[in-house]
């Protein structure tokens, strides 16, 4: 059936076409109506589950931890400092092997405070051992919840899906949801091998001595890297049954594209129309969209871009003092090309607090790099000017 929904919306109905049975969550802005319509689908008996009523997100996580450890198909959500708060279990999670999966709405980090967009909330939890997907649409995000369970659960790791604050969480869509009887069809019900069992008495998560710490790390990168395979399979299988395919990154007028902008989430949406408008005028623009970040497609990636002229990394995130992180990833993924093949990069970081990236920025960087006004490995895009940078470099001087 078709409905209007806002991305928060999109997120409950997978949840409930996910049958997941455990919810454990505390409400953050912008990340509560999820919680509330998944709330109330339970307490309608839309979606048969156990809402456990949490004191603070370390305490959501904690819950979805012990429920997954049963042997349960549970789900949590969060933003920003909430998702700071999770940030000890957040290893736990991983480290336990746990398919759990998190929607989060992507809000900055305070200070200052802000309830807007931008990516440093989830991108600082990288390094964890979960997996993360970057969604552009309402329909996606119910699409990509699907398959992050059935994902999660062939490779046993957790996944954040990830979409913006208000861009997408608050903007009403038509989306398609699909029927109940397909998704069960297409994810079975949880079977976890290392669940807590009383006819198999195990101790989890006890002390491991450091002969065997590391192989059980090792057993964490080995599972990202099946996991590049299953996350292509598993949109594959989505798209034979619904008509919307899915992979690890999308291309968009990429035949012939000489000057490349990879960017991930909603600001794809906005770009199409800039690319289309570049092809027009004769530049050879395309569009590459980063979807699965955790694990990095970065063969994929190397085949896309290489032999590229000139590539613009729009990162909505910094990692202050080196670059924004999509880029830095980028450029460790092209390292390995042969010289000569290798594009030049140009890293723009905006949007950053949740301010708007408009056509008319994109315009700029493209228009920028391609004619050679922007030269710099790392722009800073549409920021207030620093008149003592020595100064503002130990101060917190209002309005930059």
């Amino acid at each position: 059936m078709r409905k209007v929904l806002k991305g928060n919306g999109a997120v409950a109905e997978a949840v409930r076409l996910a049958r997941a049975e455990v919810i454990s969550a505390y409400p953050i802005t912008p990340q509560t109506s999820i919680i509330e319509e998944i709330a109330s689908m339970v307490s309608r008996g839309s979606l048969e589950a156990q809402f456990i009523k949490v004191e603070s997100e370390h305490s959501a996580l904690a819950g979805c931890i012990a429920a997954a450890s049963a042997g349960a198909r549970t789900f949590t959500a969060t933003s920003a400092q909430g998702l700071a708060l999770m940030h000890e279990l957040i290893h736990w999670a991983a480290g336990g092997r746990l398919p759990i999966v998190l929607a989060d709405v992507n809000r900055a980090m305070a200070p200052g405070w802000s309830i807007w967009t931008d990516q440093n909330d989830t991108l600082s939890q990288r390094d964890t051992g979960w997996m993360q997907v970057y969604c552009q649409s309402s329909q996606e995000v119910v699409d990509s919840v699907v398959q992050a369970y059935k994902v999660s659960e062939r490779v046993l790791l957790p996944t954040m899906v990830v979409l913006d604050a208000f861009f997408l969480s608050h903007t009403y869509e038509d989306v398609e949801v699909p029927e109940q009887v397909m998704v069960d069809r297409f994810l079975p019900p949880l079977e976890l091998p290392h669940r807590m069992d009383m006819e198999r008495p195990a101790a989890l998560g006890n002390l491991v001595f450091p002969d065997r710490y590391m192989e059980f790390r090792e057993k964490m990168d080995l599972a990202h890297g099946v996991a590049l395979g299953v996350w292509e399979e598993v949109g594959r299988e989505w798209g034979e049954l619904t008509g919307r395919p899915y992979g690890l990154v999308e291309e968009y007028r990429m035949d012939g594209a000489e000057l490349v902008l990879v960017t991930a989430a909603t600001t794809a949406s906005t770009a199409r129309p800039v690319i289309d408008a570049l092809r027009e005028a004769g530049v050879p623009a395309g569009l590459l969209r980063l979807r699965v970040f955790r694990p990095f497609p970065a063969e994929r990636i190397r085949a896309i871009l290489g032999g590229r002229k000139k590539v613009v990394i729009l990162d909505r995130n910094c990692s202050f003092g080196h670059h924004g992180i999509f880029h830095q990833e980028i450029k460790s993924a092209l390292y390995e090309l042969p010289h000569g093949e290798q594009p030049v990069l140009h890293g723009i970081i905006a949007g950053l607090g949740g301010r708007d990236i408009t056509p008319d920025d994109l315009h700029g960087m493209l228009d920028g790099a391609w004619s050679g006004k922007i030269t710099a490995p790392v722009t800073w895009w549409d920021v207030l000017p620093v008149k003592d940078r020595e100064r503002a470099a130990v101060t917190m001087v209002e309005g930059g």
